[in-house]
């Protein structure tokens, strides 16, 4: 081949048409490092279009949002789509609106589904918007903040929270109506305690805990008393004094919250509480409204592997059990539980034989069909068609770094696969399940969408995100394939080459993990971030492992995880190293690692426990004991540091500190409220003792994560310095 070029140059430099075959690889652009991490014009969203549908109207119509048609250079406004021949109607059009100065109609605090009722949260006042009215006006006007305020929904109603009591406003009679009384410095009506917000309720509730009925006449709540969890301090640093934090926070083995549920009847503002013992070692969360009004509640016990489903009678608050779960090592929340509207049972995911599947039970708590099985998993319950008896979900179905749409039967028959181009699809099904839409993409190929009739038919691409922008670029080859764990495991793992990849030179290699319990982060689906490809551009291959516990090989997989968090991570990560190292264009004097939270945590263990296989590492904000970590997520994987000492001396970072050699950075923000700067101090401390080498940057003022500039230039001048050694230059590179 190479005596083959010469020839060819040569014949090439006889017509006078000689050039440089690294010309090849010149002509792309370089990326640099202002475009990539700073938001340089034309990267990120410009390289890679978005768009596509939003949702259906009906059986014949989507929603998309697009400029409007009959008003040229207007914003977007929600377009209704017809299915058939793609004509489009203005749906809602904000663009005649007129709102005071400060409110704009395109960013309400809330709305109903209905698109007809606006809710505004400004200079902490409610202020409330009609569209049939069209009528605006301000609800409160006091000092003091009214939050997580939701709109019932039929919008004639707002529910919210202030002094820590939940309130009722009443739009049309102008009257604010407070529900509770109690409400104090650690009583809380309506408004989550922190960690039933961080793991139960989840952060996307802002620590609301209260939910309306479908009717609008009732309101069910959870009520918080913080005195038995004990207080951690968070020291902010500023001013002459400084100021002192206070943070109620059990961490693993303390004391819970207890907790009430109540139900309020809005009407006349009566609370009726349910029968729970508010001061047993419980959790109490996710309750669920029927179409009819009725209303479950979901309860776990402290060791978390006992869930059970209760009926709730709102007007005398009697629990009544309907289905009950028990696992060995951990039970999970339910979180898309459906009810029939026809009252024939329920439909729930459940992972109680090593997988999550499709379970139909009756009112009554008797197993009526198991509708999916398998070694594979049911992600989500996407739609349930009654009428057709069918219910739609995602699943990877056997290949674990892929996502389809797929339907079942209610008598667990007719089970297919709908979308089978490779890669990962999210799908959105018309109301009577005649059309789909599918939005899709691969490790190749960017995010497209388009609508399907449901025998496959293709109708219409509605949108594409490939932008030839992108191949100006020098990007680098992204590619998916597995690595074995030495002991029967298939470990799924990405890579990030150089455009230019060339197998007789030697990289450097950056491991980015999460590595949490079911916590999957390796998918075949586009990597739309440029990150990659810059370091690639550098000399350094970026590659993300998945371990046996993240997700891939179902439960069965996670519980290995049971009462040894750090074990199975590591081992995996090891054999992934020792793989690479049977690679000769790896360099196995520069291993990188990088992660935060749970990722800070298993980089902190790849320099100490795994010192011999990993050489430089950024652990940012991580565990670093599980012991300083909250009780509700640790406790579920480790149970208390009374009942599992040895778990909890092996999964300790600060158990390997003696065998730490290599580079890592530590950074760390200094008012992280979900993983205490204690973590790191701890850390750090036992490195010192032991007169190890490291470095450390922290983020005063900074919680958990910490996205500013100076952070990333620190992380990239990190592996420029030890990994390729020279110094980042910002302007240049």
């Amino acid at each position: 081949m190479k005596h083959q070029k010469i020839v060819l140059v040569a014949l090439l430099a006889a017509i006078g048409l000689v050039f440089n075959f690294s010309d090849l690889n010149a002509q792309k652009k370089k990326l640099t490092y202002k475009q990539v991490y700073e938001g340089g014009r034309g990267m990120r969203g410009g390289m890679f279009g978005r768009g596509g549908a939003m949702g259906w109207i009906d059986e014949e119509h989507y929603l998309e949002m697009k400029a409007d048609p009959s008003k040229p250079g207007s914003r977007p406004v929600m377009m209704k789509t017809n299915v058939e021949d793609g004509k489009s109607e203005v749906y809602i059009d904000n663009s005649s609106i007129q709102l005071p100065e400060g409110f704009s109609i395109d960013r309400p605090s809330g709305s109903t589904q209905d698109n007809n009722y606006y809710l505004f949260n400004y200079k902490n006042d409610l202020y409330y918007y009609s569209r049939p009215e069209n009528m605006f006006k301000q609800l409160t006007k006091d000092e003091k903040p009214e939050k997580v305020a939701k709109l019932s929904p039929d919008g004639k109603k707002v529910a919210y929270v202030k002094n820590n009591n939940l309130y009722v406003f009443d739009v049309d009679k102008e009257k604010e109506m407070q529900i509770t009384n109690d409400g104090a410095e650690l009583i809380y009506n309506g408004w989550a305690s922190w960690v039933y917000m961080e793991e139960i309720l989840g952060r996307a509730t802002q620590y609301s805990a209260f939910w309306w009925s479908p009717k609008s006449d009732k309101i069910c709540f959870l009520r918080f008393d913080d005195n038995p969890v004990p207080d951690f301090p968070i020291y902010h640093a500023d001013g002459q004094h400084g100021e002192l934090e206070h943070q109620h926070y059990p961490k693993a083995g303390d004391p819970n919250p207890y907790v009430k549920f109540g139900i309020v009847n809005v009407a006349d503002g009566k609370v009726t509480w349910t029968d729970f013992d508010e001061k047993a070692d419980q959790y109490i969360a996710r309750p669920t409204w029927t179409k009819e009004n009725k209303l479950t509640v979901q309860w776990m016990n402290r060791a978390q592997d006992n869930i059970i489903i209760y009926w709730i009678d709102t007007n005398s608050g009697k629990k009544t059990e309907l289905y009950n779960e028990k696992q060995k090592e951990w039970v999970e929340w339910f979180e898309d539980l459906y009810f029939f509207d026809n009252g024939s049972g329920f439909l729930f995911r459940s992972n109680i034989d090593g997988w999550d599947h499709l379970y139909y039970y009756d009112l009554k708590g008797k197993l009526i069909k198991r509708l999916t099985q398998g070694d594979w998993q049911v992600s989500d319950i996407h739609y349930v068609d009654e009428a057709n008896k069918k219910v739609y979900f995602h699943s990877p179905m056997k290949n674990s770094t892929d996502r389809y749409l797929c339907v079942v039967g209610l008598d667990g028959k007719g089970l297919k696969q709908i979308t089978t181009f490779p890669g990962t699809h999210s799908g959105s099904v018309s109301p009577k399940g005649k059309y789909y839409i599918d939005t899709y993409s691969n490790i190749t190929t960017p995010s497209k969408s388009e609508l399907y009739e449901m025998d496959g038919k293709l109708i219409r691409t509605l949108s594409d995100s490939r932008n030839t922008q992108g191949e100006d670029y020098d990007m680098a080859k992204a590619e998916l394939f597995t690595i074995p764990s030495g002991d029967g495991y298939n470990l799924p793992a990405m890579w990030f080459l150089p455009s230019d990849f060339d197998p007789n030179k030697k990289y450097a290699v950056i491991f980015n993990e999460y590595g949490g319990p079911n916590s999957a982060s390796v998918r075949n689906s586009y990597p739309f971030g440029l990150a990659q490809s810059y370091l690639a551009q550098q000399g350094i291959i970026s590659i993300s492992v998945d371990h046996r516990g993240s997700g891939h090989f179902g439960k069965k997989g996670v519980a290995l995880m049971y009462r040894n968090l750090g074990k199975w991570e590591m081992h995996d990560y090891a054999a992934a190293v020792k793989w690479l190292k049977t690679k000769s264009f790896i360099d196995s004097t520069r291993i990188g690692i990088t992660g935060g939270s749970y990722g800070g945590y298993v980089t902190a263990l790849a320099l100490t426990e795994d010192a011999d296989y990993f050489t430089h590492g950024i652990a940012e904000y991580g565990v670093m004991d599980w012991q300083l970590y909250d009780n509700v997520y640790t406790e579920r994987y480790m149970d208390t540091p009374a009942e599992n000492p040895e778990g909890y001396k092996a999964g300790s970072v600060l158990t390997y500190v003696k065998n730490y050699k290599g580079k890592m950075l530590i950074t760390h923000g200094t008012i992280d409220d979900n993983v205490h700067m204690q973590n790191s101090i701890q850390f750090i401390t036992e490195l010192q003792k032991q007169n190890k080498d490291f470095e450390m940057m922290l983020y005063p003022n900074f919680r958990h994560g910490v996205g500013m500039p100076h952070a990333t230039r620190e992380r990239i001048q990190f592996w420029f310095k030890y990994l390729l050694g020279k110094e980042l230059d910002v302007d240049k590179d």
